[in-house]
C-alpha cells in the first residue's frame, strides 16, 4: 500500500470549491503531497517536474479541457503513467466512453463523497504501486539479462581473438599483427561511414581472417622459401577452410568473420583467390581487412623476411590501387594514414620480437 504522505496526487479542477473541498477531504486522511491546478494549462509542466502517483481531473474548463490535458500527457509515452480519475457531474454513456478511451482509470460524480472518494484513491494508488512493483521487477531482471549477455559477448570474443592468435602464431607470426589489422579495419570502416556498430563487429570479426591456415601442413606453412606451384595451390586453401571453420553459427559476429576469411585474399582486379572474384563484387569486409592485412604484415618482421619502411608500404598499395586493392578504399586508406601508424605503434611487438 502506498504511504499517504509520500504518494503525489495531482488534483485539477478549474473550481477553487471543488480544489478546497478535495484537499480537506484528502488532508484529513493523511495525503499530505498534493498538488493543486486550477490552470490546466500548467499540468503538463507540473506532471514533468515530480513523479505523479495520481492524476483527479476536472473535463469541463477553460483553456485546455480534460481531454487535451490527457492528449498532452499521453504525447509523453510515460511507462509508469499514473491512472486518471475524471472529477464529473456528467452521467451520459458516450461522455463516460470518450473519456475510457481517452486514458481515464475511473470517475469521481460531483458532489464528492467522502468515502466513494478516499476508496476510488486508495485504490487507484494501490495499482499504481503494483504497475511500478513489476516495472521495477521488469527493469532489475532486464539489467540481469543484459549482464549475463555481456558476459556471453565478451568469453565469445576471447575466444574468438584466441582462435586467431592460434592461427598466426602457427605461422610464425605474433598475436600483436591481428591487434593491429583488426584496429586498422575497425578504423577504416569507420573511415566510410560505418555505425559504431558494425565497425566494432569489423574489430572483433576480422582477427580470425587467416584462422583456415589451421588446416595446412606444417611443410607448407612453415616453408622458407618460394613455394612450388602444387604446395601454392594447397595454401590458398587456408581461404576456404576458414570459412568453412566458421560456418554453421548464424551470429553476426561468425556471419562476418566467415566472409573476411573467405575473401581477403580476393583483388579488385579479379586475380585474387579463392574465386577469383572482382570489383564490388568482393564484399567490402573482405576488402577492408585485405587492405589492412597488407599493410601491417609488409610492415612487420617475419621469419623469412625484414619489416619494409611504412613509406615503401604505402608505394606499393599505391601501385596496386585499382588491382589489388579497392581505389577507393586505398584513397581512405592514405587520408587516415596517420591514425593507421598511432595503431601501429600503440600494439608495437615486444623488444624481443621486434
Amino acid at each position: 500500500m502506498y504511504k499517504k504522505e509520500v504518494a503525489r496526487i495531482l488534483i485539477v479542477d478549474d473550481e477553487s470549491v471543488n480544489l478546497k473541498l478535495l484537499d480537506k477531504m484528502l488532508s484529513a486522511q493523511g495525503y499530505s503531497n498534493l498538488v493543486l491546478v486550477q490552470d490546466s494549462r500548467q499540468v503538463l509542466e507540473l506532471y514533468r517536474q515530480a513523479r505523479t502517483d495520481l492524476i483527479l481531473l476536472d473535463i469541463n474548463m477553460p483553456h485546455l479541457d480534460g481531454f487535451e490535458v490527457m492528449e498532452q500527457l499521453k504525447a509523453l509515452d510515460d511507462p509508469l503513467f499514473p491512472p486518471v480519475v475524471i472529477l464529473t457531474a456528467q452521467h451520459g454513456q458516450d461522455f463516460l466512453l470518450r473519456a475510457l478511451n481517452s486514458g481515464a482509470r475511473d470517475f469521481i460524480t460531483k458532489p464528492f463523497y467522502c468515502n466513494e472518494l478516499l476508496a476510488r484513491v486508495r485504490n487507484m494508488l494501490d495499482a499504481q504501486l503494483m504497475h511500478r512493483m513489476l516495472y521495477d521487477q521488469k527493469a532489475v531482471l532486464n539489467e540481469m539479462v543484459q549482464t549475463r549477455t555481456d558476459e556471453l559477448r565478451r568469453t565469445r570474443l576471447q575466444v574468438v581473438q584466441q582462435l586467431g592468435r592460434a592461427a598466426e602464431y602457427r605461422d610464425n607470426e605474433t598475436g600483436n599483427h591481428i591487434l593491429r589489422m583488426s584496429h586498422i579495419s575497425a578504423l577504416l570502416a569507420k573511415s566510410i561511414g560505418w555505425n559504431e556498430a558494425d565497425c566494432e563487429l569489423m574489430l572483433h570479426a576480422s582477427p580470425m581472417h587467416d584462422i583456415g591456415k589451421i588446416g595446412i601442413p606444417d611443410h607448407i606453412l612453415l616453408k622458407p622459401g618460394k613455394f612450388e606451384p602444387e604446395e601454392w595451390e594447397i595454401m590458398k586453401t587456408h581461404a576456404v577452410i576458414g570459412a568453412n571453420i566458421l560456418e554453421g553459427d548464424d551470429s553476426e559476429l561468425m556471419k562476418c568473420a566467415g566472409e573476411i576469411a573467405l575473401t581477403h585474399h580476393e583483388k579488385w582486379d579479379g586475380s585474387g583467390y579463392p574465386y577469383g572474384l572482382s570489383g564490388e563484387a568482393i564484399p567490402l569486409v573482405g576488402r577492408i581487412a585485405a587492405l589492412a592485412d597488407v599493410f601491417d604484415a609488409l610492415t612487420s618482421v617475419r621469419p623469412y623476411k625484414e619489416a619494409w619502411t611504412v613509406e615503401a608500404a604505402v608505394d606499393l598499395i599505391k601501385e596496386n590501387r585499382g588491382t589489388h586493392f579497392d581505389p577507393d578504399l586505398v584513397t581512405v586508406f592514405l587520408e587516415q594514414l596517420p591514425g593507421i601508424l598511432k595503431i601501429r605503434d600503440q600494439f608495437s611487438e615486444p623488444e624481443n620480437n621486434a
